[in-house]
């Protein structure tokens, strides 16, 4: 694949053109603000927490913003010709949603691993599934099929389109909830983070936003900390929508300018949060949903107190019997059960 043009290449003015191009394929999610006596017991009462619930987005996630400015991008005649991706499972949901929408097909790639209600979902939406083992060999995969059948490669958080998607999340955020001190968001490949943390700092340059990953999957800490893109990354967490096993050049390049930090939470962590999400918010979310909560009561809690906080709640795909059974750790480990 080519290499990735600089981060500067990002353009408020396109970002407006997509927000309002894509407006009747992606909803303008609410913001909610948290109050609560579970909410006050984990961080000071002083401290202001403002919800971006993009849960409620069209398929269930974030992703579908990067997915439609991908495919509204593509020619006639790569329409006509289809998209191909590849998927833990949100972006191949994400992909599916934004070729039916847009009049194309979708032949994704998911890992063997993948939860059976996402690859469902994606079915759903008109695509053609198949699966591999590991990353490695579905990206080979997929670009096995992009060169065997002409389709457009949608990749999942990397390059312009990707960033100009996730940055009408950042542009929405603002205008909606006004001044931030901080914003809390979550990292996988750094697409969502690197779109929504250029926006913030082009309209509110002195909001503060903080990266969070899992432990088991710290891709972007490890490119921080060697001033580069790490090219291979263990992976081991619950939150597999944030478990690229690397990073690349665009959406690092972006998150390097414009995340002013990067922390890390457990999986007991992200289990605890989401079961607060649930008790007290009613939202059902999955892991990486929680993960932004996650950094407020743990490694952010001090940091942040008094402040006015955005949280992005980036997502909710996840299966009846998975999420009862993380909730349930969760309450178990609030001394809840």
């Amino acid at each position: 694949m080519a290499d990735s043009p600089s981060p500067r290449s990002l353009d408020l003015d396109d970002v407006r053109a997509a927000g309002a191009r894509n407006r009747p394929y992606v909803l303008e999610t609410p913001i909610h603000r948290w109050r609560g006596p579970e909410l006050d017991g984990r961080i000071s009462p002083a401290t202001e927490v403002i919800l971006k619930l993009e849960l409620f987005q069209y398929t269930g996630t974030f992703k579908a913003r990067g997915a439609i400015t991908s495919v509204a991008a593509l020619s006639p005649e790569a329409l006509a010709r289809g998209i191909t991706a590849v998927s833990a499972g949100n972006h191949a949901i994400a992909a599916a949603y934004a070729a039916q929408r847009l009049g194309s097909s979708a032949k994704v790639v998911m890992m063997a691993s993948a939860n059976p209600a996402r690859v469902e979902r994606c079915q759903a939406y008109g695509a053609q599934v198949l699966f591999r083992p590991t990353g490695a060999e579905a990206f080979a995969l997929a670009e096995e099929i992009a060169a065997a059948e002409g389709r457009s490669f949608i990749h999942p958080f990397e390059g312009p389109l990707a960033a100009t998607g996730a940055a009408t999340l950042g542009l929405e955020f603002s205008e909606q909830a006004g001044s931030l001190d901080a914003v809390i968001v979550p990292v996988g490949g750094g697409g969502l983070a690197g779109g929504v943390s250029w926006a913030l700092k082009q309209l509110q340059p002195d909001c503060k936003v903080y990266g969070v990953e899992p432990v088991g999957a710290d891709s972007m800490s490890r490119s921080f900390a060697a001033g580069a893109p790490v090219t291979a990354a263990p992976v081991a967490t619950i939150a597999d929508s944030l478990g690229p096993p690397y990073s690349l050049p665009f959406s690092f390049g972006l998150c390097q300018r414009h995340v002013d930090r990067m922390v890390l939470v457990t999986d007991d962590q992200l289990v605890d949060a989401m079961a607060v999400l649930f008790r007290e918010m009613k939202l059902a979310v999955e892991p990486a949903g929680a993960a932004a909560t996650a950094a407020l009561f743990g490694p952010l809690r001090e940091e942040l107190e008094g402040q006015r906080v955005g949280l992005i709640v980036c997502g909710a795909n996840i299966d009846i019997d998975t999420f009862t059974a993380q909730v349930t750790r969760g309450n178990q480990l609030s001394g809840r059960v």
